[in-house]
């Protein structure tokens, strides 16, 4: 054995063999779905040349996502998780077959760019109902695959591995775009091959919820659970309107065609640069914990993601701009960290789905509806302005949280603490 991996195998969520599989599918998968949805953005944006109209790509994703997600909770804490996950990735996989057909020079000589742009928007939509259900499912599976007292370490590695992912995907992403969108989209398939062989050898695990509640009762003690706890309801909140005002991935293409000029492979680079801080400060949180005063790192890190979004926002320099999505990244890392450690801790085990199923809601109000907001303060405000604009109010939701959520500044993650905490 090398001795690289004789180290790594020294942390004790990773000497699960199950887990280990579990992180090599969640890096694939979400490679995949980065990979095509950078693809995408450069699509829409060259088939238009309207940065509303990248930004409208949010919003199809949205819709579905936080409207399944109000079902999908309930759907996989009645469900094996295995199952439901494999199923997921199966229709990912028949969803990238369609985008790359859709790709084809044919297919737009014979329809229209509108009526491909229409395609494209409606892959984006069935991509944001899977999203209802994989998000859960994985997080579901992934607390059945080691023991609670690793929970720290192991959702450190699955973050890890999520931003790798992310990583890898955006910057492959641009790379491949180099090649052609056809081809790029047709290499997607490929990795989501991979990760359906890898959960293959992952075993079907217990339903952890096995009473047939009616779903509209079990949707309210989803939700009911997430707004009662006030470290889970201000942690996801805090996500939700920094990301929603501060995220300017979703203006990318019109920085790297129009501002930077550095064209395809740069917008690659500056689509992986925030993935590749996540991944440095992930590696180092790995090995060194979160311990102290984790509560104000994550503010402190959330209001710093704020400035660098100022500053990236005024930036003409591509070195200068990827630099600051590279500490975006690392900032915004901290922030994933102590919000997954929160969720699997003070989440019962029959609740994991539906409170997982909430914290997509979240996530996709944050990710696709900041794309919305981005392209459409963009088109009123002028670019470098909206991105600016979303820099300042990051800042401000910070401010307000410090105020509103003292139990935030007060969190102690202690792996042996009672799933249900006091609200």
């Amino acid at each position: 054995m090398q001795p690289a991996l004789k180290f790594l195998l020294k942390n004790k969520a990773l000497k699960h063999p199950h887990f280990r599989r579990y992180l090599t599918l969640r890096f694939f998968i979400i490679l995949a779905l980065n990979m095509q949805l950078t693809i995408i953005y450069w699509w829409v944006y060259h088939l238009t040349n309207d940065v509303s109209l990248v930004g409208v790509l949010g919003l199809c994703e949205a819709i579905p996502a936080i409207g399944c997600s109000l079902f999908s909770g309930h759907f996989v804490d009645q469900r094996e998780k295995k199952g439901v996950l494999s199923g997921t990735i199966i229709l990912y996989i028949i969803l990238a077959v369609a985008l790359a057909l859709i790709s084809l020079p044919y297919v737009e000589a014979q329809v229209g760019i509108p009526w491909v742009v229409r395609m494209i928007y409606a892959g984006v939509f069935v991509s944001g109902v899977l999203r209802a259900f994989i998000s859960p499912a994985s997080f579901a599976l992934m607390g059945t695959l080691i023991p609670r007292k690793h929970y720290t370490s192991g959702t450190t590695w699955s973050s890890t591995s999520w931003q790798i992912g992310f990583v890898v995907g955006r910057l492959l992403g641009g790379v491949m775009l180099v090649m052609g969108i056809s081809i790029s989209l047709f290499a997607v398939l490929v990795f989501e091959l991979v990760s359906f062989v890898c959960i293959l050898g992952i075993p079907r695990q217990e339903i952890m919820q096995k009473d047939k509640e009616p779903v509209v009762k079990s949707l309210k003690e989803g939700l009911n659970f997430v707004f009662r706890t006030q470290l889970i309801f201000a942690a996801l909140s805090l996500d939700m309107f920094a990301v929603l005002f501060g995220g300017a991935v979703a203006l990318l293409p019109v920085y790297a065609k129009d501002i930077l000029h550095v064209g395809a492979i740069g917008y690659g680079w500056l689509n992986a640069a925030p993935g590749i801080g996540s991944v440095m400060t992930l590696f180092l949180l790995s090995f060194i914990p979160l311990k102290k005063k984790p509560g104000y790192k994550l503010l402190a890190c959330l209001a710093g993601f704020g400035v660098v979004t100022i500053v990236f926002g005024i930036s003409t320099n591509f070195f200068l701009s990827l630099a600051m999505l590279t500490l975006a990244g690392m900032l915004d890392a901290v922030s994933v960290v102590i919000r997954g450690i929160i969720l699997q801790l003070y989440t019962p085990d029959k609740m994991r789905g539906r409170v997982a199923a909430v914290n997509t809601m979240f996530i996709s109000s944050s990710n696709e509806l900041g794309a919305v907001e981005s392209g459409y303060t963009a088109k009123w405000m002028g670019t470098v302005p909206a991105v600016v604009f979303g820099g300042c109010m990051t800042i401000a939701v910070v401010a307000v949280t410090w105020f509103a959520a003292p139990m935030l500044r007060k969190l102690k993650l202690d792996p042996n603490e009672h799933p249900e905490h006091k609200t």
